[in-house]
């Protein structure tokens, strides 16, 4: 069953400590094109993310942004390394002594220096508990993405096979259109035959055998074969159950070829109208294997 390139995926978590919400969009793209908006503080699992998401969405223009956000009575809960604060303040008081220079700043500028101010254990964003909250709702977000594509992907595939069987409905109005085509060659040859039969310079011989390269030309029951076949491969892959629009891109293709082949070969206006009614079903099925993972 197909899948879509185009989806959203999300997860949240809400508790009295911190808020947590993780959001993934994808639109289409000939690879995996992947952005990431990540808090500072766990910058240093960017790579563990970026292969969650490839490993999972495997294609797609895919953008993840994670947002962590503590209530305020956590932030306010800090305790302050009074000994540590009060070690600054005195290297400072010295050097202030020394030189001779105001003291106004000092407690300022001991308070903000290292590790003075800290946070109450285990409320640290950088935490491995931090990251623990973070990584199921990043997993839980790209199930709800493949959700959201696999449920477009039945839309999808309802609609590209929707196409197909349209194709093989005026393949069909071509093979029942082909004898009489052929029928009406054959009288146009004979018509022809009679007057170069009057013709002092005609040559038996060489007459056949350009009538024989000339009806190979005009013959397109192997392109009818092959057509037919491409569409059966199409249909079949289709149903795959792993990623298959670039596979579908090429089997479009071939498609492409026998209906042009077809085109150019028939010399019949008729057989010429379902052949442009063939290339714009093609051209809708392109259309959507571009947003085929």
């Amino acid at each position: 069953m197909l899948q879509s390139m185009t989806g959203f995926g999300s997860a949240r978590l809400d508790t009295d400590q911190v808020t947590i919400a993780v959001e993934i969009r994808s639109l289409n793209s000939k690879g995996m094109d992947l952005s990431v908006r990540l808090p500072r503080f766990i910058n240093e699992h960017e790579y563990e993310i970026r292969n969650m998401l490839t490993k999972a969405l495997v294609r797609g223009k895919v953008s993840i942004c994670i947002d962590y956000t503590r209530n305020q009575a956590q932030q306010a809960k800090s305790s302050i390394n009074k000994e540590l604060l009060q070690a600054y303040y005195r290297e400072f008081e010295e050097v202030a002594n020394a030189l001779g220079s105001s003291k106004d700043e000092l407690f300022r500028l001991a308070l903000h220096m290292p590790d003075v101010l800290q946070q109450s254990q285990g409320e640290d964003e950088g935490s491995a508990a931090a990251w623990q909250a973070i990584q199921p709702l990043v997993q839980e977000a790209i199930e709800s993405i493949n959700t959201f594509r696999t449920d477009e992907g039945k839309a999808l595939t309802a609609e590209v096979v929707s196409y197909i069987d349209r194709i093989r409905i005026l393949l069909a109005e071509i093979e029942k259109r082909d004898p009489e085509r052929m029928e009406h060659i054959r009288n146009r040859i004979k018509t022809h035959l009679t007057e170069i039969e009057s013709s002092e310079s005609f040559d038996q011989n060489r007459f056949e055998q350009e009538m024989v390269y000339f009806m190979e030309k005009l013959d397109i029951a192997e392109e009818k074969v092959r057509l037919i076949n491409h569409l059966h491969y199409f249909t079949e892959t289709v149903y795959l159950p792993e990623p298959t629009g670039k596979k579908l891109g090429f089997i479009a293709q071939e498609i492409g070829r026998e209906i042009n082949t077809i085109g150019s070969k028939a010399n019949d206006a008729t057989i010429q109208h379902y052949v442009v009614e063939m290339k714009e079903e093609l051209e809708k099925i392109k259309e959507q294997i571009n947003n085929i993972l």
